[in-house]
């Protein structure tokens, strides 16, 4: 860099000291002392105890030995086996510094940040050299703790979409206080390190959650959570609502790395989260976002398009079916420079709060020998799905608190009276305020009967009550039918609630009497491609309540409003003038191509010409016997995701305990198994072969059987019983 640019880059860091783009990078070491000199210490710099002997130690090439997939699997192996239930002391820190040094890693790192910077994934062995000597470059900086968070102008790694990126020592004064002053996505190289961290930390925490979450981590999805309410929750009668999203929008950086060290002891994983947490975030001012409308603003609106490398945006189905996102849901955290590592964290900081109601659960329980809800083994003795017979409520029934968690929202059931709710929402108050600084009353955390139906994801939990025919066999063999009274827990789909995100998305208007509206957003798509993306649509819908008792009902709806919107589209596009017209020409669900007045639709008539489309394809479920119907299939009890299942049962055959008592058990029921049969058959066939004669005489004594064979053919032979006349005659044996 010349000396006059130098001194301008300086002066201008120093005007922006508030920003951590600003931070003045020190010198690096001399190459005889830096850590991860390669010349010096190749096996070092890749983590491994293994030399590149006949390489070349500068090349990245040398440093991928090993699958990264397999090295990121022992790590949750041995997170899994570390934290597995019966041992007598706490596991230890896992220790993740060895990782962070694994250039594979870098590696599958970058691949998952290219993949969601391009929409397309890019395999190791066509990733260029020069991009593999910039991740190693990334690397060393990392650990040299050279790497800043919002670094723009020391770019380790560059985006694959902006190969041809300036650089920042070439830049002019005005260009370079854009550069460090406007607001704009993070650095790829930030993204890259987001995603090492969560690839070495989500292992670690997801064989330490409570089973009680089930937002932000793999496997656990709002349809676990409400078929796990479904199982487990129909005794409770008094239900506590809370939010605590105010820790999710507003973090303390010092709550967060208090929760990872507890944890994570290594010194450099945690001065990079920390890190991520106190950088400031470049946002705009209040002036800029009136001043770049004022420049935007044009008479008319160019078709953007789209670079052959860009992703190309969500359908409008898909934009339209977000829309629909619970309240639950709406909040994502994204905390400063962590990206995609902030919901981990999220979780890190609320399992304190897991943790704690675990304790209260098992305060509050208090069983009872004569309620099928569990005797004093706290083994259910019922089904309770399934209609309770009984009161669930008096001074000889089971008093039980439950609780679930979806993101900073969750619920607690209590089976009891009113008041062990009212002490454990008290305890909750002092506890949040004290441990997370959330100010919460009895106005937010209000205490509601189950009659009264509880909202939560969408879904409303109530208690219907059934009138089963109970049939038993009475003394003296007779049966006897009679009625019973039970009580059953309902999870049904709110209709206010899709009717409100239905007005929200301006499909329909109007509160009593909801009015479809035309969805002019797809004036200029063909009748064949709107069906379609509405298809999509309502297919997606009938998926999100397919566990809701009324599911026929709340998908049926959708599909009313729907059509009737595009019944109206179609109605303005091809001036039909009114719904009834559009109905008696394409039909009641829409599958007849529409007409004009000369007869013919021009764009179904162009595609039908050129072979495209036989059809359009009609809307579904405009019938509620076309919806499929709810689905009832229990949770089976002690649910675990399929990634977590595969990895007990992984850890568990692998285990030497399990394979003895899987021996002793197959030796006291008498059976054999497979190896020692076949190790019985080889030591019996060993003890057999001393007792047979030795190799030579044996040998001896078949040739001359074999002889004594040969000679009494060739004498029947000149007998003329049989053989060639002409055949030589053999000498005779001495």
């Amino acid at each position: 860099m010349p000396p006059p640019r130098r001194a301008l880059l300086c002066s201008l860091l120093r005007i922006r000291g508030c920003s951590s783009l600003a931070h003045h990078r020190p010198r690096p070491p001399p190459p005889s002392s830096r850590r991860h000199q390669f010349v010096a210490d190749p096996n070092a710099a890749a983590g491994t105890g293994r030399s590149s002997v006949g390489g070349n130690p500068l090349d990245p090439t040398q440093l991928l030995r090993d699958d990264p997939v397999s090295i990121t699997a022992s790590l949750w192996v041995s997170s899994f086996r570390a934290a597995a239930p019966g041992d007598a002391a706490p596991p230890p820190p896992p220790t993740l510094a060895p990782f962070l040094t694994r250039l594979e890693l870098w590696v599958l790192a970058y691949q998952k940040a290219y993949a969601d910077e391009t929409g397309s994934y890019l395999p190791r062995s066509s990733i260029p050299a020069s991009t593999l000597t910039s991740i190693l470059t990334l690397r060393n900086a990392v650990i040299d703790a050279r790497f800043r968070f919002g670094n723009r102008l020391t770019p380790y790694l560059h985006s694959p979409r902006a190969a041809a990126a300036p650089d920042p020592a070439t830049l002019s004064k005005r260009k370079l206080r854009a550069l460090l002053t406007t607001p704009g996505p993070a650095p790829f190289q930030d993204r890259v390190v987001q995603e090492l961290l969560l690839l070495l930390l989500e292992p670690v925490y997801e064989a330490r959650f409570s089973p009680k979450s089930f937002a932000f981590r793999p496997g656990r999805s709002p349809h676990a959570t409400l078929r796990s309410i479904r199982r487990s929750w129909a005794p409770y009668l008094w239900y506590i609502k809370g939010d605590l999203s105010p820790l999710l929008d507003s973090p303390d950086p010092a709550l967060v790395v208090g929760a990872l060290i507890r944890d994570v002891r290594d010194k450099k994983v945690v001065d990079l989260v920390r890190s991520a947490l106190l950088t400031p975030v470049v946002t705009a001012r209040p002036g800029d976002d009136d001043a770049s409308k004022k420049k935007k603003k044009r008479k008319y609106q160019k078709k953007k398009v789209l670079p052959e490398g860009e992703p190309k945006p969500d359908p409008y189905w898909l934009q339209t079916f977000f829309g629909f996102a619970p309240e639950e849901a709406l909040t994502q955290p994204d905390w400063g420079h962590c990206g995609v590592l902030s919901p981990l964290l999220a979780n890190v900081c609320l399992d304190e709060f897991d943790k704690w109601m675990d304790e209260k659960i098992k305060e509050f329980y208090k069983p009872s020998k004569s309620d099928v809800v569990g005797g004093e083994d706290g083994i259910e003795q019922g089904n309770t799905s399934w209609p309770e017979f009984v009161p669930t409520s008096g001074p000889d029934k089971t008093r039980k608190v439950d609780y679930i968690r979806f993101g900073g929202h969750f619920l607690i059931g209590v089976r009891g009276p009113r008041a062990d709710a009212a002490v454990i929402r008290k305890q909750l108050i002092e506890f949040c305020d004290q441990r997370f600084r959330i100010k919460l009353d009895n106005e937010s955390l209000p205490i509601e009967h189950i009659t009264k139906g509880i909202m939560f994801l969408d879904h409303v939990l109530c208690r219907r009550v059934v009138y089963p025919t109970l049939r038993y066999t009475a003394t003296g063999g007779k049966i006897i039918s009679e009625k019973g009274v039970g009580t059953l827990l309902s999870v049904t789909a709110s209709l206010k609630q899709c009717i409100r995100q239905f007005r929200k998305l301006e499909f329909l208007k109007g509160d009593r009497e909801p009015d479809p509206q035309p969805c002019f957003r797809m004036f200029h798509a063909t009748q064949a491609h709107t069906n379609l993306q509405m298809n999509k649509l309502l297919t997606t819908m009938a998926e999100w309540y397919r566990y809701a008792d009324n599911r026929k009902k709340v998908v049926n709806f959708c599909s009313y409003i729907i059509r009737g919107s595009l019944a109206k589209l179609y109605a303005a596009k091809y001036k039909l003038r009114s719904r009834a017209k559009v109905y008696k020409i394409a039909s009641r669900n829409l599958s007849r191509p529409l007409k004009d007045k000369k007869g013919q639709s021009p764009e179904y008539t162009n595609l039908l010409r050129m072979g495209l489309v036989d059809s359009v394809d009609g809307l579904q479920y405009t019938r509620m016997s076309m919806v499929p119907d709810p689905d009832y299939t229990p949770l089976p009890s002690g649910w675990r995701p399929d990634h977590e299942k595969f990895l007990l049962e992984y850890i568990k055959l692998t285990d030497q305990q399990t394979l003895e008592e899987q021996r002793s058990c197959i030796r006291e029921e008498g059976l054999i198994t497979p190896q020692d049969h076949i190790s019985m058959l080889v030591w019996s066939y060993k003890k057999n072969a001393v007792l047979l004669p030795s190799s030579k005489e044996s040998d001896v004594q078949d040739s001359i059987e074999d002889l004594g064979s040969d000679t009494d053919e060739l004498n029947n032979k000149e007998l003329g019983h049989g053989g060639h006349q002409g055949f030589p005659q053999p000498t005779e044996m001495s």
